[in-house]
């Protein structure tokens, strides 16, 4: 198994690599399209403002890839801002297009809560995937201030922050986490573990 790690200069791709390493999880981090396009699996990192990651992605030729990929029933892990990169669009900073993923909107965390959302809080499953299987309760790390508004349908778990913050979402083979694994410790890291499962039960789909 092969997990492509997308490089384009916006996402903390080392510690997403390093968290697959430690589980044993064979990976590149890359941006050219064949290695991407033949690995089992991708996963979008992200950290920074929406719109220079939309456009970094963009110069380097990476939507349509993606895209292409996801339509072909490649499993896609999109993680933090990349998360929010797999929904229609989002406000930050103005209006900006996202991948087109996962049906939603990334809006500002609301003023009742401290901005940015940082450091621990608690997940509450609602629908079972091979991601949320035990996790009901298990705290992970978040860094943001947007958020998913998407329809209840596509989110997996979420977290109380004054709001609730879809912290897993879920169209078919494209899946995102708010909070990052790879920061997580072993709630992460299994949910890192149950994103191989989905690889692997693709693969044999193929």
């Amino acid at each position: 198994m092969q997990i492509a790690i997308i490089d384009y200069d916006a996402g903390n791709t080392k510690s997403v690599s390093k968290a697959l390493d430690f589980i044993g999880i064979e990976n590149t981090i890359t941006a050219v399209k064949k290695t991407i396009l033949e690995a089992d699996g991708i996963i979008l990192p992200g950290v920074g403002a929406f719109p220079q990651a939309m456009a970094a992605l963009e110069e380097r030729d990476l939507i349509a890839v993606l895209q292409e990929a996801v339509a072909h029933g490649k499993p896609l892990l999109g993680v933090c801002l990349g998360m929010q990169l797999l929904l229609d669009s989002s406000e930050e900073f103005g209006y900006t297009q996202g991948l087109g993923l996962i049906p939603g909107h990334a809006k500002l965390l609301p003023d009742t809560a401290k901005i940015p959302h940082m450091g621990w809080n608690q997940l509450e499953v609602k629908q079972d995937s091979p991601l949320t299987r035990d996790q009901d309760g298990n705290f992970v790390y978040y860094v943001h201030s947007y958020y998913a508004v998407c329809d209840a349908k596509y989110v997996m778990a979420s977290s109380d922050y004054s709001v609730e913050v879809p912290g897993i979402i879920a169209n078919e083979n494209v899946y995102g986490a708010q909070f990052h694994p790879e920061k997580s410790g072993q709630a992460g890291l299994e949910i890192l573990q149950g994103f191989k499962e989905v690889i692997t039960c693709a693969s044999s789909q193929q």
